[in-house]
C-alpha cells in the first residue's frame, strides 16, 4: 500500500470518503437554505433545528412505528416539511413584508424552542438508528475498504442536489418561483396561488434539512445538538457560495468537505476553522461569492420603532431613575445576579448602538465579549494585573477584533452583514477551542478576586459590584454620547436614508466602521467586567448563543432607545434565573418569548409605553431624535 505526503493511502482515501461525507450534509443543508432565502428572503435560522428533527423523526418511526430506514427516509422528510408548512403560514408570513431580519430573529428563536424541547425529553445522549441491512457491508476495492452507506449518503445527496437544481432552474414551477420573487402581484395576477408556492418553497427547503438529518442518523446518531454543531459552518458555506445561489451551494458544499478533510490530514488542531479561512479570503476578493451574482433585494417595509426622544428633563428623570435603581439593586437581589444584569444591560447597550442607530445587526457580538472577558482573566490570573489594567487590555483587544471583523463584514448590508458577523465570530470561538491560554472546554477559572487601582481587594460581592456598576454607567454614558454627537447623528440618518448620506458626501463605510468599532469596544468592556465578577471565562461566554441573548435583551426592552437594553436585560436575566429553579425548560421558554417578540412585539417595552407616557405628559415629546444631517455637515 502506497503512501501519500507520509500517510497511508488507505487512510488519506478514507479520509476523503468522510469529507465527501460531510460535503453531502453541507451540500444538502446549504441547498435548502439557498433555495428559502432565495425565493422567500428568509434566512432560516432554525434549519439546523429541522436537520435534528429530522433525524429524530426517522427515530421515532422506527422505535414506536417499527418502520424501517427506507419509509423513514421517505415518511420523516415528509412529516417535517408538513409542520414547517403549518410554522409558515400560521407564522412566519406574517414577516415576509417587513425588513429580512425579522424573519432571520423569528427563525433564530423557533431554533432555541425546537432544540430546547428535544434536550428535555432526549438529554445530551444519542440516539443510536442502525444502517439498513442492505447497506451494512463494506466492499474492498484493494486499495481501501468503501462502506456501502457511506456511499449511498455521497450518491444519493448528489442526485437529490441535482434534482433540486433542476426543478428551481429547468422546470415551469421553478419558473413560477423565481418570478414570484422578482414581482409577486404581477404573478398573482396570472392566476398563481403566490402565498402557496412561498409555502411550498419553505417546506421544500425544510425537507431536504430533514432528508439530511436521516441520511446522517446511522452515522452519527440523533443528539438534541446535532443542528447546532452544522448550521454555522453551514451559513459560511452558502456565504462562501453566494447567498441564494443553488449552484452555488452545491458546489461549495461538496468541496468544502473535501477541503476539511485535507486539512484534517495535514494540520488536525486547524480543521475545524478551514471553511471559515476560506470564507475570509472570499470575502476579501469577492464579497457577493463564488457564484453571486448579486442577489436582488426584496421589498420590505421597515417598522419605525424609535423616532423621539425625551425632553431634556424627561431624560435627567430616567437617568436619575436608572442610577437609584443600580443603588439599591444589590439590596433587591444577590449582589452576584445584580452583576449578571449589569453586565449584559451594557452587552445589550453596545449591541444595540449597532442595531438601533445604524441599522446593522450583528450575531457576532459574542466575540467581542468573550474574547475580552478571555483577556481580563487571563491576565488578573497569569500577569497578576490590576483591574483597570486588565480592562484596558480587554477593551483594546475587543476594540481590534471590532476593526477586523468590522472591515470584512460592512462590505454587504442587512442579513449578508449579520451572518457574516456570525460565521467570523464562529472562527474566533474554534480559535478559543485550540488555544492552550484559554483553558478548552474548561475555560479559565480560579481567577483570584481582582485589585483596583493596586489598593482595593474586590473580594466582597457588594463592593464589587458598585465597582462593576460605576464601570456600566461609564459604558452607558458613551453609548448616550455617541448617539447624540454630530457622529452619532450622521449614524441615523445613514440608518433611515443612507444614499441621501452618501449624495451628501460621508464617507459611509467609514462611519459604519467607527460605529462597528465602538460597539465592539463597548461589549468587550461588558465582557472584561463580567469576568472579573463571576472570576472565570468559559467557551459560553463565545458562544453564538449569547450574541442571541444580546439580540433578545434589545428586542424585549426597546430597540433605539437607551432605556430598553437595561429593562430588556433585568428581565430576560431574571427569567433565566426563575427557570433554572423552577424545572421549566429554560431554552423553550425563551425561544417562544424571542418569537412572540418579533411577531407581536417589535418596539419593545420602553417603545409600547412611550405613546402612553407621551399622552399622559403633554409637552414632553421633543425634538426627533433623527436631525437632518445637513445640518450637520
Amino acid at each position: 500500500m502506497g503512501t501519500l505526503i507520509g500517510i497511508p493511502l488507505q487512510a488519506f482515501l478514507s479520509q476523503l470518503l468522510v469529507g465527501l461525507i460531510n460535503g453531502s450534509m453541507y451540500a444538502l443543508l446549504s441547498l435548502g437554505l439557498a433555495v428559502i432565502f432565495g425565493m422567500l428572503r428568509v434566512v432560516n435560522f432554525a434549519h439546523g433545528a429541522f436537520y435534528m428533527v429530522g433525524a429524530f423523526a426517522a427515530w421515532m418511526l422506527q422505535q414506536y412505528l417499527e418502520l424501517g430506514y427506507w419509509i423513514g427516509l421517505v415518511v420523516a422528510p415528509l412529516l417535517v416539511a408538513a409542520l414547517a408548512m403549518l410554522v409558515e403560514r400560521s407564522m412566519l408570513a406574517r414577516l415576509y413584508r417587513l425588513d429580512a431580519l425579522y424573519g432571520m430573529l423569528f427563525t433564530f428563536g423557533l431554533a432555541l424552542a425546537v432544540e430546547g424541547l428535544f434536550f428535555e425529553w432526549f438529554g445530551t445522549g444519542g440516539q443510536f438508528y442502525p444502517v439498513p441491512e442492505q447497506l451494512a457491508k463494506s466492499v474492498d476495492l484493494g486499495f481501501m475498504v468503501l462502506p456501502l452507506y457511506r456511499a449511498w449518503v455521497v450518491v444519493v445527496s448528489l442526485v437529490v442536489s441535482l434534482g433540486v437544481w433542476l426543478l428551481i432552474e429547468k422546470t415551469r414551477i421553478g419558473a413560477q418561483l423565481r418570478a414570484s420573487t422578482h414581482n409577486p402581484g404581477l404573478v398573482q395576477i396570472f392566476g398563481i396561488n403566490v402565498p402557496m408556492l412561498m409555502t411550498l418553497t419553505f417546506a421544500l427547503g425544510v425537507a431536504l434539512a430533514a432528508f439530511g438529518g436521516v441520511l446522517s442518523a446511522p452515522l452519527f446518531q440523533a443528539t438534541p445538538l446535532m443542528g447546532q454543531n452544522i448550521i454555522i459552518i453551514v451559513f459560511a458555506v452558502v456565504v462562501i457560495g453566494g447567498m441564494g445561489s443553488i449552484r452555488g451551494a452545491i458546489v461549495t458544499g461538496y468541496a468544502l468537505g473535501l477541503c476539511e478533510a485535507v486539512a484534517k490530514i495535514v494540520y488536525p488542531q486547524g480543521a475545524g476553522m478551514t471553511v471559515f479561512v476560506l470564507m475570509v479570503l472570499v470575502l476579501l476578493l469577492r464579497p457577493q461569492g463564488l457564484f453571486g451574482g448579486g442577489v436582488p433585494a426584496a421589498a420590505a417595509s421597515h417598522e419605525e420603532v424609535h423616532r423621539h426622544s425625551a425632553s431634556p428633563r424627561a431624560q435627567l428623570a430616567i437617568a436619575g431613575a436608572t442610577l437609584l435603581a443600580f443603588a439599591v439593586l444589590p439590596w433587591v437581589i444577590y449582589p452576584v445576579a445584580a452583576m449578571n444584569i449589569l453586565c449584559f444591560a451594557l452587552f445589550s447597550a453596545a449591541f444595540n448602538l449597532l442595531l438601533g442607530y445604524v441599522g446593522m445587526v450583528s450575531f457576532g457580538h459574542a466575540a467581542f465579549f468573550g474574547g475580552a472577558a478571555y483577556v481580563t482573566a487571563y491576565s488578573l490570573k497569569t500577569w497578576g494585573v490590576t483591574a483597570e489594567v486588565a480592562l484596558v487590555l480587554s477593551v483594546t483587544f475587543a476594540a481590534l477584533q471590532g476593526l477586523v471583523i468590522g472591515y470584512l463584514a460592512i462590505r454587504r448590508k442587512g442579513i449578508y452583514f449579520a451572518m457574516i458577523t456570525l460565521a467570523l465570530a464562529q472562527m474566533f470561538y474554534f480559535i478559543c477551542l485550540q488555544v492552550p491560554a484559554t483553558g478548552g472546554d474548561d475555560g479559565i477559572q480560579g481567577v483570584p478576586p481582582a485589585r483596583l487601582f493596586g489598593v482595593l481587594v474586590l473580594d466582597d460581592p457588594t463592593v464589587k459590584y458598585y465597582v462593576v456598576a460605576a464601570a456600566v454607567v461609564l459604558g452607558l454614558g458613551i453609548v448616550w454620547r455617541v448617539v447624540h454627537s454630530p457622529f452619532g447623528y450622521v449614524l441615523q440618518a445613514i440608518r433611515d436614508n443612507e444614499p441621501r448620506a452618501i449624495s451628501l458626501g460621508y464617507r459611509v463605510d467609514r462611519y459604519k466602521l467607527g460605529a462597528f468599532v465602538i460597539s465592539s469596544a463597548l461589549a468587550g468592556l461588558a465582557g472584561g467586567l463580567k469576568a472579573i465578577a463571576f472570576q472565570f471565562a468559559s467557551l459560553a461566554d463565545v458562544a453564538w448563543q449569547t450574541s442571541g441573548v444580546a439580540i433578545l435583551t434589545t428586542l424585549i426592552g426597546g430597540i433605539g432607545t437607551m432605556l430598553g437594553p437595561i429593562i430588556g436585560s433585568a428581565l430576560i436575566v431574571g427569567l433565566e434565573r426563575f427557570l433554572a429553579t423552577s424545572g421549566y425548560p429554560v431554552h423553550v421558554v425563551l425561544g417562544v418569548v424571542f418569537m412572540l417578540a418579533v411577531l407581536a412585539f417589535r418596539r419593545g417595552i420602553v417603545g409600547f409605553a412611550r405613546p402612553m407616557f407621551k399622552r399622559a405628559s403633554p409637552g414632553a415629546g421633543g425634538e426627533p431624535n433623527t436631525p437632518d444631517v445637513a445640518k450637520h455637515s
